[in-house]
C-alpha cells in the first residue's frame, strides 16, 4: 500500500510540474510552452486518427542522482529487449492491415506514436503524458479549440503497476486504455478505473487456474515467490484468499523478489527455499526477476517444481537455456492463449534501417534492434568497439540469414494480445461511423464524428465491441472490461539434442460463473526427475488409522502431527455410525420404498395398470350402457364401483417414495375412504338384489320403495361419511408422521410412516372389514335365489376374495420391517382391487365382447342377467 501511495504522489508531482508552465495568464502572451519535452524512444506515423502504445523495448532504466543542484538528466534506457519491440511493431503492423482493409473504417487512415517504456513506471507515464497532451514545443491558443486529441486512445501498459497509475489519469477524462499484459485484478474496479480494458484475462482467474494445477497433481504444500508491485502484491493476496476459502494447500513461505539486483537478499531467499520442505514454487513474477534469482538458484538448489505465471512462462527465451534446465526444466506454467497473425511475419523482414530517413521517428529504436541482432554498431562506433573486433552495421544486413527470435512467429501470446487490443479500438471507432444521424446513442440521440470525438465517446462504443479475430477468438469486454478468459497450460521440455521447448499440454477455460475447466494431457508432461513422474509436496502425511490429526502450533492447518486415539470413545450423531475401524463416523444408508428400485417400480407399473384397465372396463359400459347386460344389473352402481376401484389403484401410489408427512397423513385416509366407497357400493347392490327378489313375490312390492335411486346414493354417501369422520378424527388426534428408524440394521435408516395411533388404524381396517362381511353375509344368504339375480354369486364370492386378502394382510404387515411393511400394504391393495375387479366385472365383459349373441333381453330374463 505504502508503494502505491508513494507512486500516486510521484505522479502528481509529476503532472503539476509537467503541465504548471502551460496555463496562459493575462501576464503573458496568448500562447503556452512546454517547460519539457521528454527525450523517450519512439515510433510514429501519421494518420487521420493517432492511436498511442507503451511497449518495454529495452528492460532496463539508469537515473542518474537527483542533487537538484543542476537540471536533472533525462533517463536512459538499456538492455534491448526484442520481444517488447515486435509487440510495438505489431501494433504497427495491425494499423498497417486496418488501413488496408477497405471494409473497416473506409476512407480513414489511422497512425500511431508509440513510446518504450523500458519497464519503468517514470518512464511509462512520462510517455503517456506525451501521448495524450502531444509533444508540441509551443501552442497557439485560440478562442476555440477544436479537433481530435493527440491520440484517441492508448494501447498498453505492458504491466499492472504502470497501468494502475495511467488509467487512474486517463480515467478522469475517459481516455480509454486497452492493455495487453496487466494482469491485476484490481483493475476490474470500474469505480477507480472507467476507461480500463484489457485483452488478458484477470489475475483472479490465473489464481484460480493455478489452484486447479494444485489440486489436479495433489500439490497442498507450495512456496511463493512475488514480485515487490501490484502485479505480485494483489497475486499474493488473491492466492492467500483462495486458498483458504477452498481449503486445497497451504504456501509455506511467501518471499518478495527485489526490483533490483540485491544479492543479499536474494541469497536469502534461495536459503528459504532450500530449508524449505514444499517442492513446489510457484512464482508471480517477470523474466527480468528470475534472470537475478536464478544467478543464486544455481548454488545447487535443485529437485524443485516451478509453477510459473503468465509473466515469465512462455515468454522468457533468455532462461531457457541448457545451463538453466537442470533447475528450471519441467516447469508447468499458465501462458496467454496463443494466437496466429497472418502476414507479420513478412511485415517484419520489411524492417531496416538504410529505409528510414535519419531524421525520422523510430530511426533511433530500430537501429538499437539493428545492433543488438547482427552484434554491430553503427557509425560512429562506441570508443574501443573496432579495436576489440567488433563489425560496423551497413543497414543491409539480411534478417533472414539470422538466428532470431524475432521472426519467430509460432508462439505468438502478447502480440496476439497486442493485435486484439489495436483491432478492438479500430472496430470501436468504425462503429462510430456508421451511426445513423438522429439515432445515436448520445444525448439527443446525436452520433460521434472523429472529426470532433470526444475520448468517453469510444469508452461507450469500447464496452460494446463484438468481432473475432482471423484465428477465430472472439473478442469482447464485460461490465468490467476484462475479456472471457483462457489460459494455455505450458511444459519446458528438455529435448534429446539439448535444445529447449515449451509446449503446451493442456488449457484452463474460464466461464461467466467463475468456474474453471482444467484439461491436462499428463503424457505429454517432462517432469524434470529421473522417475519422470510429478513430486510430491505436502507438509503431513496422512494420518494412519487409529490417530488423528493435531495442528502444528503456529503452523499452517496443512501442517499436523499424527496423535494416537485414546481409549475414550465419541458416539456418532444420529445419522452416522462408525466404520470397522472405528476411527471415524460414516453416513448411514438410507432406505424406503423407492421409485427407482425394482419392487418399487413393479409395484408403480401394477398399480397403473389396474388404473388403466378400470378406466377401459369403464369405457367398455359407457359405450354398451343401452345393452340388456348393463342395464339389467345397476348400471349406476357399477359405475361407482369401477371410479371408487380407480381410486383404490391410485391410492397405493402414497406408499412408494421416501415419507414425508403430507403422504404420511394422506396414504391411510385415501385407502380407507376409497375402499369404503367400493365396498359401500357393493352392499347396496347386494340389498338391491335381495329388495327386487322380495318384491318378485306376492305382497313384497314395498320393500323396492325403500330401494330407489335416490335411496342407494344416500346409503353410500352416508356410510362414506362415517370413514371419513374416522380418517379426521384419527389425523386430528394422532397424525401418522414420517419417522427414520435405526433399530433394524447399525447401518441404515430406514424411513417409515409411524401410525401414530394404532386404535385409529385398527378402527379404519374394522369399519371396512365390517361392511366386507355384511356384504359377503348378505350376498351369500341370496346365492341361490332364481337365475335372473345370480349377481350374488359373484358378489359373494368378490368378498371371499376381498376378505382372504386382508385377513392374511394383518399378521404378515405386523411381521414385516421397514419398507417391507409398506409393500405388504401395496400388495394387499392391488390384490383386493383386482379380485373385485375381475370377478365383479370380468364375466360381464366377457359377454359384452366375446359373447354378444347372449347380449340380449331374452338371453338375460331367460337364463340369467348374469353368468
Amino acid at each position: 500500500m505504502s508503494s502505491f501511495l508513494q507512486s500516486n504522489l510521484f505522479l502528481f508531482v509529476l503532472l503539476y510540474s509537467y503541465f504548471s508552465h502551460t496555463i496562459p495568464s493575462s501576464l503573458f502572451p496568448s500562447s503556452c510552452q512546454l517547460q519539457e519535452q521528454f527525450n523517450l524512444n519512439r515510433m510514429q506515423k501519421s494518420g487521420d486518427v493517432i492511436l498511442g502504445g507503451l511497449f518495454p523495448v529495452h528492460f532496463f532504466s539508469s537515473i542518474s542522482y537527483l542533487s537538484f543542484t543542476s537540471k536533472p538528466q533525462q533517463p536512459t534506457c538499456h538492455s534491448f529487449y526484442v520481444q517488447g519491440f515486435r509487440q510495438a511493431q505489431t501494433m504497427a503492423f495491425a494499423i498497417d492491415e486496418i488501413n488496408k482493409n477497405s471494409n473497416l473504417l473506409p476512407n480513414v487512415t489511422l497512425g500511431y506514436t508509440l513510446y518504450d517504456n523500458c519497464v519503468e513506471l517514470g518512464i511509462g507515464f512520462r510517455g503517456a503524458l506525451s501521448l495524450i497532451s502531444g509533444q508540441e514545443e509551443q501552442i497557439i491558443l485560440h478562442n476555440t479549440c477544436v479537433g481530435n486529441p493527440p491520440v484517441v486512445g492508448i494501447v498498453g501498459d505492458s504491466s499492472s503497476t504502470p497501468s494502475i497509475a495511467i488509467s487512474s489519469i486517463l480515467g478522469l477524462y475517459r481516455v480509454p486504455m486497452v492493455s495487453y499484459f496487466a494482469t491485476c485484478s484490481c483493475l476490474s474496479d470500474r469505480q477507480k478505473y472507467p476507461s480500463f480494458f484489457r485483452t488478458i484475462p484477470s489475475d483472479d482467474f490465473q489464481v484460480r487456474a493455478m489452484i486447479q494445477i494444485l489440486k489436479y497433481f495433489g500439490w497442498t504444500w507450495a512456496g511463493l515467490l512475488i514480485t515487490d508491485d501490484d502485479y505480485g502484491l494483489h497475486a499474493a493476496r488473491s492466492l492467500q484468499t483462495e486458498l483458504s476459502v477452498s481449503g486445497e494447500g497451504c504456501l509455506a513461505y511467501v518471499e518478495v523478489l527485489p526490483t533490483d539486483k540485491d544479492t543479499d537478499e536474494l541469497r536469502r531467499i534461495v536459503d528459504v527455499m532450500k530449508k524449505s520442505t514444499a517442492h513446489v514454487v510457484i512464482a508471480f513474477v517477470f523474466e527480468t526477476h528470475m534472470i537475478n534469482l536464478m544467478e543464486e538458484v544455481q548454488q545447487n538448489v535443485t529437485s524443485l517444481q516451478w509453477l510459473a505465471s503468465e509473466g515469465w512462462t512462455a515468454t522468457a527465451a533468455v532462461l531457457q537455456t541448457p545451463q538453466l534446465m537442470p533447475y528450471l526444466g519441467g516447469t508447468l506454467g499458465i501462458a496467454i492463449r496463443r494466437g496466429e497473425i497472418p502476414g507479420l511475419r513478412e511485415f517484419l523482414l520489411q524492417i531496416r534501417p538504410d529505409l528510414l530517413d535519419s531524421n525520422s521517428y523510430g530511426k533511433s529504436m530500430v537501429n538499437q534492434f539493428w545492433e543488438f541482432t547482427f552484434q554491430c554498431r553503427f557509425a560512429p562506433a562506441p570508443p574501443g568497439w573496432l579495436e576489440g573486433g567488433g563489425a560496423l552495421c551497413t543497414g543491409q544486413e539480411d534478417l533472414e540469414n539470422v538466428n532470431t527470435e524475432f521472426l519467430d512467429i509460432s508462439n505468438l501470446r502478447p502480440e496476439y494480445n497486442v493485435y486484439k487490443a489495436v483491432y478492438a479500438l479500430a472496430y470501436s471507432l468504425d462503429d462510430i461511423l456508421q451511426c445513423k444521424p438522429g439515432r445515436g446513442p448520445f444525448s439527443g440521440h446525436r452520433c460521434g464524428t472523429l472529426q470532433s470525438l470526444e475520448p468517453w465517446q469510444l469508452v461507450y462504443y469500447l464496452e460494446r465491441v463484438n468481432f473475432s479475430t482471423p484465428f477465430g477468438d472472439q473478442v469482447s469486454f464485460d461490465e468490467n472490461g476484462d475479456v472471457v478468459p483462457i489460459y494455455d497450460v505450458m511444459n519446458w521440455l528438455l529435448l534429446p539434442d539439448g535444445s529447449i521447448k515449451v509446449q503446451s499440454v493442456g488449457e484452463v477455460k474460464g466461464s461467466s460463473l467463475k468456474c474453471e475447466e482444467l484439461i491436462l494431457d499428463e503424457n505429454k508432461i517432462f517432469w524434470n526427475s529421473i522417475s519422470n513422474k510429478p513430486v510430491r509436496s505436502i507438509c503431513s502425511e496422512s494420518c494412519p488409522l487409529g490417530t488423528h490429526m493435531i495442528r502444528k502450533k503456529g503452523e499452517p492447518k496443512c501442517c499436523f502431527d499424527c496423535i494416537p486415539y485414546s481409549l475414550e470413545c465419541t458416539s456418532c450423531p444420529e445419522d452416522f455410525w462408525s466404520n470397522p475401524q472405528r476411527d471415524h463416523c460414516i453416513r448411514k444408508k438410507t432406505e424406503f420404498l423407492s421409485y427407482h428400485e425394482p419392487l418399487g417400480i413393479c409395484l408403480t407399473a401394477t398399480s397403473l395398470l389396474g388404473t388403466f384397465i378400470c378406466a377401459v372396463v369403464l369405457g367398455i359400459f359407457i359405450y354398451h350402457h343401452r345393452t340388456p347386460i348393463v342395464r339389467a344389473n345397476n348400471s349406476e352402481l357399477s359405475f361407482q364401483v369401477l371410479l371408487s376401484l380407480k381410486l383404490c389403484f391410485l391410492c397405493s401410489l402414497l406408499f412408494i417414495g421416501q415419507p414425508r408427512l403430507w403422504t404420511c397423513q394422506l396414504r391411510h385416509a385415501a385407502f380407507g375412504i376409497s375402499f369404503v366407497l367400493c365396498v359401500s357400493c357393493i352392499l347396496v347392490k347386494t340389498m338391491v338384489v335381495l329388495a327386487v327378489f322380495k318384491a318378485s313375490k306376492p305382497g313384497g312390492g314395498t320393500s323396492l320403495k325403500w330401494f330407489g335411486a335416490m335411496q342407494q346414493r344416500g346409503t353410500v354417501l352416508f356410510l362414506t361419511s362415517i370413514q371419513a369422520v374416522i380418517c379426521t378424527a384419527w389425523l386430528v388426534s394422532a397424525s401418522p408422521t414420517p419417522h427414520k428408524n435405526t433399530q433394524y440394521q447399525n447401518d441404515k435408516i430406514v424411513y417409515e410412516c409411524v401410525v401414530g395411533s394404532s386404535v385409529g388404524f385398527a378402527v379404519l381396517l374394522g369399519y371396512i372389514g365390517v361392511l366386507a362381511f355384511l356384504s359377503f353375509l348378505i350376498a351369500f344368504l341370496v346365492r341361490n335365489l332364481p337365475d335372473s339375480f345370480n349377481e350374488a354369486k359373484l358378489i359373494t364370492f368378490s368378498m371371499l376374495i376381498f376378505c382372504a386378502v386382508w385377513v392374511a394382510f394383518v399378521p404378515v404387515y405386523i411381521s414385516s420391517p421397514g419398507n417391507y411393511a409398506d409393500a405388504v400394504e401395496v400388495f394387499a391393495i392391488l390384490a383386493s382391487s383386482f379380485g373385485l375387479l375381475i370377478t365383479l366385472f370380468g364375466p360381464k365383459c366377457y359377454i359384452i365382447l366375446l359373447k354378444p349373441e347372449l347380449n340380449t333381453k331374452k338371453v338375460v330374463m331367460g337364463r340369467g342377467a348374469e353368468l
